[in-house]
């Protein structure tokens, strides 16, 4: 993780690594975000982080992350029935900077090769937005989303839930609505479709980069 002139670079190591990398060599951090509402660019703000790395296709449940962030602001009673997520258990919990900055370290502590996520445009959308409030900008954030893997694979599923996907690959599905539990369910889905992906010839990283590329490209740093 390196700071330069308010710039926060997230540590993976997305665009280093050769292509030729096998598939099962790759870490993968798998993460989810909760927050108080969906109107992250405006009122709404970060409450949770959670995330577990993906070693070997097998996914680590032992050294999962998570934090709570305080959101500065009041939880709605709509949200907290939803996640159970209190005022109470945010009140002392690290502002979102610091939350981000140490999830950053546990990336890097876990050599981190790209971030993987389930419709993850969400979840850069919150670290970008709550950085830029603390006047930071954030830099080489690169994440593969389940959603293109499952559209490369099976382009005739249309939905987006991650429960009905998890069920329809016959995967383990978690407390839901949780960062943890989100972030267990879409890793134990994407080792499956990792899978799914070896066994139609897929082998190297260069391949899931083109695979999961929405155009064919390299993928876009959010």
């Amino acid at each position: 993780m390196r700071f330069r002139r308010n710039t926060i670079h997230c540590p993976i190591s997305y665009q280093s690594i050769p292509l030729s990398t096998p598939i099962e060599d790759v870490t993968f951090i798998v993460f989810d975000t909760e927050t108080t509402g969906f109107n992250i660019g405006a009122e709404d703000r970060l409450i949770e982080i959670g995330a577990v790395p993906i070693k070997g296709l097998e996914v680590i449940e032992e050294e999962i992350f998570q934090t709570y962030v305080n959101p500065k602001r009041q939880i709605s009673q709509e949200i907290i029935e939803l996640t159970s997520i209190t005022q109470e258990k945010v009140e002392k919990a690290p502002e979102a900077f610091q939350a981000i900055a140490e999830f950053f370290q546990y990336i890097q502590m876990h050599e981190g090769v790209s971030l993987v996520g389930h419709y993850v445009s969400f979840d850069c959308l919150v670290f970008t937005s709550e950085l830029k409030r603390a006047k930071v900008t954030l830099k080489g954030m690169e994440a593969i989303d389940t959603l293109d893997l499952i559209g490369y694979l099976a382009p005739s599923y249309d939905m987006r839930d991650l429960e009905r996907y998890s069920m329809a690959f016959g995967t383990r599905i978690y407390e839901r609505h949780r960062a943890v539990g989100d972030a267990l369910t879409t890793a134990y889905l994407f080792t499956e479709l990792l899978r799914l992906f070896k066994s139609r010839g897929g082998r190297t990283w260069g391949e899931l980069i083109d695979a999961t590329s929405k155009n064919g490209g390299e993928k876009r740093p959010f």
